[in-house]
């Protein structure tokens, strides 16, 4: 079965959600960083099957924010956020919301 990994992105410096951000998931071990899986926000911020049948281990979310940004008129201070996930149950659900500004962000581990 394997565990399951989504993603909300909300742009809290414009108060809703962040449309529009592509969002690579890599998974990470000591020899590599292979690509696993990817998706983009949609209207309402959220990827919602973003990685499935995940073992345990590390994994790798990147957010593509300078695109969004730019297309709103505004330089951001990060081009992406890189944020590892460690998974241990491979029959949970991972939710890894991200809140957004052009100058800094903030995660959790969501539901």
């Amino acid at each position: 079965m394997g565990a399951t990994l989504s993603t909300h992105v909300l742009d809290t410096g414009r108060g809703g959600p962040a449309a529009g951000i592509a969002v690579t998931v890599f998974a990470v071990t000591d020899a590599a960083r292979v690509e696993i899986g990817s998706g983009v926000t949609g209207p309402d911020g959220r990827i919602a099957a973003l990685a499935d049948a995940l073992e345990p281990g590390l994994y790798e979310l990147v957010f593509a924010t300078d695109p969004y940004f730019a297309s709103h008129g505004m330089n951001a201070l990060f081009d992406r956020v890189a944020l590892r996930v460690r998974v241990t149950n491979a029959s949970a659900h991972y939710h890894v919301p991200l809140l957004l500004t052009a100058f800094g962000y903030t995660t959790y581990r969501g539901t």
